[in-house]
């Protein structure tokens, strides 16, 4: 399954996204806001999208590093894991979080607006970077009266930073986290459930962790993939979606 692209309107311009839809498409369908790990929109990231599409999904995935100068779409130099990893968080420490945030809300509004898009049924999926952007996006957009109907976070990496706006995140949520993550530690990862489910008392909010899977699990990359997290993880989103924001398949 192909992308196409989309102009996606915002206060600084427009931003270039891709767009998947689902095939054989009859009638307006829910949407999805895909936003990318710290590697940008790479094939693993574009797979994902078009898994979520083969679902009956519309999918858009902003290409936020457009911004950078020069724009690029996705980083996929595997040789060496440590300068890859470097390599993305430089990306990322160029495009300011606030502009990030901004276009991540954006891409909610071009995607409500598109005419095969069901514009009350639009949610929000983030890896790694994307899962703490999609977090905040759904804060954001809360505050504007627009929340997402439903999130999606992996491994969201800014989590820790944002725990004061979990109060505005009151929409159906899956929160994936490994139990061996390097990059978050345990006991912030606990502060984040304790936060994101409002101590337990959110019953809309799930939050998963994988036994023994670490940072960025469900990446294919063979220093970071974790084969069983990233199926049952996978799986466990598949049901969720199905389930909080059902498509026509």
């Amino acid at each position: 399954m192909s992308a196409t692209t989309l102009p996606i309107p915002t206060d600084a311009g427009e931003l270039p996204g891709l767009l998947w839809l689902p095939e054989n498409l009859e009638e307006p369908v829910p949407g999805l806001v895909v936003l990318q790990e710290i590697f940008g929109l790479s094939d693993y990231v574009q797979q994902r999208c078009a898994d979520l599409a083969a679902l009956g999904y519309a999918v858009l995935a902003p290409q936020l590093f457009a911004r950078l100068d020069p724009p690029l779409v996705g980083v996929e130099d595997w040789e060496d894991l440590d300068s890859w990893l470097a390599e993305g968080m430089e990306l990322t420490g160029r495009l300011p979080w606030e502009r990030a945030e901004a276009d991540a809300i954006a891409a909610l509004g071009a995607l409500r607006a598109h005419g095969a898009v069901e514009s009350e049924h639009v949610g929000l999926v983030g890896f790694c970077y994307g899962g703490g952007l999609a977090f905040a996006a759904a804060a954001s957009a809360a505050e504007e009266s627009r929340p997402p109907s439903v999130l999606v976070s992996y491994y969201g990496s800014a989590l820790p930073t944002l725990l004061d706006r979990a109060a505005q995140v009151e929409v159906p949520s899956l929160h994936h986290f490994g139990t061996a993550d390097a990059f978050i530690p345990a006991e912030q990862v606990e502060q984040i459930r304790e936060a994101v489910t409002a101590r337990g008392t959110r019953q809309q909010v799930r939050f998963v962790l994988h036994e023994g899977a670490g940072h960025a699990f469900d990446n294919p990359h063979p220093g970071l993939h974790h084969a069983d997290a990233a199926e049952a993880a996978w799986q466990l989103t598949v049901g969720f979606l199905a389930e909080t924001l059902p498509s026509r398949t």
